[in-house]
């Protein structure tokens, strides 16, 4: 099977090759033959198994299948593709750039975090297909600054996790701007009843796919949990990158706070490393990204929402620095690695507060992690758990602003 065998015209298959990918995912056969029917679209799908693809090239192939004498003279807005975060929008609107670059279309990513005026300014001008977090959308929508009431398809992509940060009121309000016919495509990791009731209201006789299941990409991972003493935690992993002179490792912390201590803690133990999470400016978060994707950061620091968003093909090592407090939330840190068919090793440095994490993760994955301690930063066999600090509660101005809306929710950027 090839991308032309899906009906996708030369110039985006030529775009597709140029990428380096030769032979479509399994998510891609099924969802690209679906998209280019007009059909709506309930997909279970987890980031690394080519799904941004699986969405963007049959949309680059219907929109750019109308010809422009077609068109009005000042075209719209024809797809809205909603991210959780920014880091997601800023991806996916860059795989529509890529796989587009030979055809008459033109797309834009707006969030929150930067300066709204000169978004204002580029929507003034023509954009085919439009890639936003719903806060900063709204904004605009407020303003009169943005358009949707010719949307031709709309997109939800990872949909539960929008969800899980609350944006089920913004969802509900931007449907409303959105003409009633149009296709639907609704891209989730996983089906729970939140997200079927919110597949209900939006997609019409829908067909359904999943592929690759979380837990069957997590087990192609290379796990292990390294035993450690709490307050040894940095400097075992400080240990651990220079003994196997590890590149491009991502780091996840528990907390923001915890980020950038030991962002700091590894550049003083000479392992350059910065931190990300939804405090930092939008400015220092892209240039953080850029360079850890480029390779001249060594070691990303990162929070669960802030690692939205993280694309990288062959990342070589993941780290949980802490167990997160929900197991789905560590299979879909894991998944940062591995992707595509290429090798993967996911570490968890486990000190005793987070043996009861562990077990409730092992019971997620249905087995057990091989364990192992490193001499020098053993655990105390007599120590007693303590309580774990815990992620701030997800009150919804503390969801606004991290896709960048203000917690005063009148639509201004700190």
């Amino acid at each position: 099977m090839s991308f032309s065998n899906l009906g996708l015209s030369d110039e985006i298959v030529r775009a597709v090759t140029a990428r380096g990918y030769t032979d479509p995912t399994p998510i891609q056969i099924q969802a690209i033959p679906t998209i280019l029917l007009g059909s709506d679209l309930l997909a279970g799908a987890q980031t690394g198994t080519g799904k941004t693809a699986g969405f963007t090239l049959p949309i680059l192939q219907r929109l750019s299948a109308k010809r422009l004498e077609d068109l009005p003279s000042h075209p719209p807005i024809r797809s809205l593709i909603l991210t959780p975060t920014r880091e997601l929008a800023a991806q996916v609107e860059e795989s529509v750039r890529d796989y587009g670059k030979h055809l008459n279309l033109t797309s834009m990513a707006i969030f929150g975090g930067v300066n709204i005026n000169p978004q204002i300014r580029r929507l003034k001008s023509r954009v085919d297909i439009l890639v936003a977090t719903p806060g900063r959308l709204l904004d605009h929508v407020q303003q009169r600054t943005v358009d949707l009431s010719q949307v031709e398809i709309l997109v939800l992509d990872e949909a539960d996790r929008m969800l899980d940060m609350g944006f089920i009121r913004d969802i509900r309000r931007i449907l409303t701007k959105l003409p009633k016919q149009r296709q639907n495509l609704l891209f989730s990791a996983t089906f729970s009843d939140e997200i079927k009731a919110l597949a209900q209201t939006i997609l019409t006789r829908p067909v359904m796919i999943e592929v690759a299941p979380r837990q069957a990409n997590a087990d192609l991972i290379a796990q292990k949990v390294y035993r450690v003493a709490r307050d040894r935690k940095p400097e075992l992993l400080t240990h651990l990158i220079k003994q196997h002179n590890w590149f491009q490792v991502l780091v996840f912390t528990r907390t923001k706070h915890g980020a950038d201590r030991l962002s700091k803690q590894l550049t003083q133990g000479g392992i350059p490393a910065l931190a990300i999470h939804g405090n930092k400016s939008q400015l220092v978060r892209t240039r953080t990204l850029a360079k850890f994707k480029d390779g001249t950061l060594q070691v990303l620091v990162a929070t669960d929402i802030a690692a939205r968003g993280i694309d990288i093909n062959e990342l070589p090592q993941v780290v949980n620095f802490d167990l997160p407090d929900v197991p789905e939330d560590y299979v879909h840190r894991i998944g940062r690695t591995g992707r595509a068919g290429s090798a993967g090793e996911a570490l968890s440095l486990v000190c005793v507060d987070e043996y009861k994490l562990l077990a409730d993760i092992e019971k997620r994955m249905k087995r057990s992690l091989p364990q192992e301690e490193v001499a020098g930063f053993e655990p105390d066999p007599n120590a007693k758990p303590e309580p774990i600090q815990r992620r701030s509660p997800r009150s919804q101005p503390q969801r606004e602003m991290i896709s960048g809306r203000s917690a005063s929710g009148n639509g201004r950027r700190r």
